[in-house]
């Protein structure tokens, strides 16, 4: 199962330089000429079985779903949530993207608006970035002394346990892109003039920081998947792969959870409507 092969188990020890960005794992040698097309067309097939459990779960409302996406930049966070989650429904669905914390929030704990934003039972919460930061960035950049943040780790994974044991799925997601692909990504933002409003300068900035930040992920990947809330590392130099095998580990994630409607609350096969 696609799920299982991208899946990272807890306790492993996680070195990005042996996933290939541009791997296909689901698809066989012999499927490569028409891997795109078969993926295209399961896409639509995944969205649209997604937003029939989701309505299921609303109605049943005895599960949430927390949707953690991280990446490097440009590695498709936005292209996701924009094709993945495209047919659900915006009532059973919100996309909450984390940037740098206000005044407000940063006086608070690290986790207080993550929990904030965390979802209520029969609906689906999408993290554009979320508590990770605050192992990534903040330990990249030194923002705070290696005392605050290795503790985060199992901080973050007691909080993650506590939204599970409260019915709440979770499902992480990492995108992984190579370093040449960021960099073919960042200059189509500059020679395309309906993409010059993405380019961001400060992208060239944390581009100098890449092997950093690729050691602060696999710490994340090592310390903080667990069976209650595993890391999936999925290739996304392929931005056709990339949604293809997110919009499966959401369907499957979905469909194990055996959702049911409910039972109506009286005996409709009696109810006449004059």
């Amino acid at each position: 199962m696609l799920t299982n092969s991208l899946r990272i188990n807890p306790s492993s020890k996680v070195r990005l330089a042996d996933i290939d960005p541009r791997s296909a794992p689901g698809f066989d040698e012999a499927e490569k000429s028409i891997a795109k097309a078969r993926a295209l067309a399961e896409l639509t097939d995944n969205v649209q079985a997604c937003a029939e459990l989701q309505y299921r779960m609303y109605a049943e409302n005895k599960h949430g779903i927390l949707f953690v996406l991280q990446g490097m930049d440009t590695s498709g966070k936005d292209g996701v949530i924009r094709h993945v989650f495209s047919g659900l429904n915006p009532q059973g669905c919100h996309v909450t993207s984390f940037k740098k914390p206000s005044e407000y929030e940063a006086d608070r704990d690290y986790l207080w608006r993550i929990h904030a934003a965390t979802p209520p039972r029969g609906e689906i919460a999408v993290f554009n970035r979320a508590h990770y930061e605050d192992v990534l960035i903040v330990r990249v950049h030194n923002f705070v002394p290696q005392t605050i943040w290795e503790p985060r780790y199992e901080a973050i994974n007691q909080f993650e346990q506590y939204l599970a044991n409260n019915h709440i799925t979770i499902i992480k997601i990492m995108l992984h892109i190579s370093k040449d692909e960021q960099k073919e990504r960042l200059q189509a933002r500059l020679d395309d003039p309906r993409k010059n409003w993405k380019f961001n300068p400060a992208d060239l900035a944390e581009r100098k920081f890449w092997d950093a930040y690729q050691e602060a992920y696999e710490a994340v990947l090592s310390r903080c998947s667990t069976e209650h809330a595993p890391w999936y590392v999925v290739p996304a130099d392929r931005k056709w792969y990339r949604n293809w095998a997110v919009s499966k580990i959401l369907r499957d994630t979905l469909e194990s959870l055996n959702i049911k409607f409910p039972p109506p609350m009286c005996d409709v096969s009696k109810i006449t409507i004059e």
